[in-house]
């Protein structure tokens, strides 16, 4: 049969289940557009830049039972791209990147957008391909879907050139997709070994990341019965029920929150299920080598790599956690410590540190601890939480609790600021029933917030609570602190109603803590008649996170006595002299 590869595409993103493209059109993919216009399974989707497109992708993925897919512009559609094509791969998130390429059939050379693509997009994704024929258009796609979602997930490329998108080829067949995802066998001779680590234990706890997200059921049953605290990566923070009695919060070092601390101090055996022990989680590698290490991840080139394990387990996390289950209850142990003790030293902790947030109410700023105490109250339990790259990133990770899978949306590993706002379109694109809250700082609202166009465009209707202070807020503090001078982090006073009314979106100002409550409901009554809102948050960014604070420690303390010395001879010189 003769089709175009135009058609082909749009065949193979419909088997695969795809329900949206993010980018924009251009000479080298305007026959794919058409195609997907007449698609009733696929809603192409029109974006300012293509970093957005790249953010929305990855949130798909993270929100939906759908593959996130960007359909884009070769050699400028692919580097604008790269921001979140770098995103998804370092986090582990599936995503497909469809990519025009030149015409190969014309024989010419310096084509518009001519560039080798292949070896531009090699360091940022699981395998990158260009379809040399017709024939191979589809089986290509399904390849790459099949990388993308298979061990640890990851972004495709798959570039289309332009003569296949629009003239017709000879294809056998129309093949349909023939994919079962496998997962590595579990050795049952290291799952009794894990258990019998963690029964010998006095004082076992558990640590797990966003490769666990999708295994509550089990990691509470195994935490329960063996009555050991809980703590999650920054971007796990949702693989773990955060109002659940064990659960401690965010990491378990210097950088943690007090319960975190206190629950972890004597853990003489920790299993740690699909976590990588990577900066963030472990506040810039500040906790000490875990005892009794038992590391579970689909991932083998994670282990050991910063902190040592006497057991490895290289399984997908739901399954490693099912049969850990399954063998602690055919023992019908029981754990000598007592659930409702540590319960309740957890929650005393963690009540105390909460409250260190609430002080008397400002009338000329925001404070963190009332917005979060104020959105935890006034939102749904289900609601979606996406944040960007900054201080305000920690400030919700510590205050505010998320008891579902996949609540809590986060760029971690490559740690892109203008995440957020794409990221916050998609996730209430892909899950318009819910309530999608955004909290982004102006530094990182800056880079993309023009991006609500395409919300208003959509009738997407997100909350977008803007933290202004008119600095790059985490930074500037970690300057403040050693060198008194905040070069190149002071962004001057936006105007966020402006860009509102530039986009459509409707405005809110939230200038204290007075005002709070009432304008969280406005924001949420707009939102649900359809309307994208932007809050303008007159934060109060005074007070450290306990991440502040750790980080600022554990890397001064890795300094030798003389560059200690030196370091705090300047800072004590410019905060006293000037």
């Amino acid at each position: 049969m003769n089709k175009t590869g135009a058609y082909l595409v749009r065949f193979a993103l419909e088997q695969i289940g795809v329900k949206y493209t993010f980018g924009i059109p251009g000479v080298h993919n305007t026959e794919i557009y058409d195609e997907l216009n007449k698609s009733e399974l696929i809603q192409p989707i029109l974006v300012t830049h293509e970093g957005g497109a790249s953010f929305m992708a990855d949130a798909i993925s993270r929100t939906s039972d759908s593959i996130g897919c960007c359909l884009i512009v070769p050699a400028a559609g692919t580097t604008h791209a790269m921001s979140g094509i770098g995103e998804s791969f370092l986090d582990g998130i599936p995503s497909l990147i469809i990519s025009g390429g030149i015409r190969r059939d014309s024989g010419r050379a310096y084509q518009l957008h001519a560039l080798d693509q292949l070896k531009l997009v090699q360091a940022v994704t699981k395998a990158a391909y260009v379809v040399q024929k017709h024939e191979d258009i589809i089986p290509t796609i399904y390849e790459g879907y099949q990388i993308a979602t298979s061990g640890e997930p990851g972004p495709v490329f798959l570039e289309i050139p332009v003569e296949l998108q629009l003239f017709k080829g000879n294809v056998s067949e129309l093949p349909s997709l023939n994919f079962t995802k496998t997962n590595p066998a579990i050795d049952l001779q290291k799952i009794n070994k894990a258990v019998d680590i963690l029964t010998e234990a006095n004082n076992p706890t558990i640590y797990v990341g966003w490769g666990a997200v999708d295994s509550h059921e089990y990691t509470i049953k195994i935490a329960e019965k063996l009555v050991s605290p809980v703590s999650t990566s920054l971007q796990g923070k949702s693989a773990f029920p955060n109002g659940h009695v064990l659960c401690t919060g965010v990491g378990f070092g210097a950088s943690s929150k007090p319960a975190s601390q206190h629950a972890f101090s004597k853990s003489d055996a920790m299993l740690a299920v699909g976590v990588r022990f990577s900066e963030l989680g472990t506040g810039s590698y500040g906790i000490k080598e875990p005892e009794n290490l038992i590391h579970v991840d689909i991932n083998p080139e994670v282990f050991d790599a910063n902190y040592k394990s006497v057991l490895t387990i290289e399984a997908d996390a739901r399954d490693a956690l099912r049969a850990i289950y399954k063998v602690l209850e055919s023992r019908k142990w029981s754990s000598p410590r007592d659930i409702n003790t540590l319960a309740e030293t957890i929650n005393k902790e963690e009540t105390n540190y909460i409250n260190s947030w609430l002080k008397d109410k400002k009338t000329d700023l925001v404070s963190p601890g009332y917005f979060f105490e104020a959105l935890q109250r006034l939102t749904a339990q289900d609601a979606k939480i996406v944040v960007d790259d900054g201080k305000h990133t920690f400030l919700a990770a510590e205050l505010f609790k998320v008891n579902h899978a996949r609540q809590f949306i986060s760029p971690t590993d490559f740690n892109c600021m203008g995440y957020c706002v794409p990221a916050s379109i998609a996730t209430k694109l892909a899950n318009p029933e819910k309530e999608v809250v955004a909290i982004v700082g102006d530094g990182g609202f800056m880079m993309t917030c023009m991006e609500l166009i395409t919300a208003a465009s959509n009738n997407i209707a997100p909350m977008i609570f803007v933290f202004h202070d008119g600095e790059l807020g985490q930074i500037s503090q970690f300057q403040a602190v050693p060198l008194k001078y905040k070069t190149c982090s002071v962004i001057g006073q936006l105007n966020v109603e402006g860009v509102a009314l530039a986009v459509g979106a409707h405005f809110v100002n939230m200038p204290n803590d007075y005002e709070i409550d009432s304008k969280i409901k406005e924001a949420i009554k707009v939102s649900s008649e359809g309307k994208p809102v932007i809050i303008d948050v007159n934060i109060d960014y005074s007070k450290k996170t306990m991440l502040t604070k750790g980080v600022l420690a554990t890397n001064l303390k890795r300094f030798s006595f003389s560059e200690k010395v030196r370091f705090l001879s300047r800072a004590i010189k410019r905060h006293v002299v000037g």
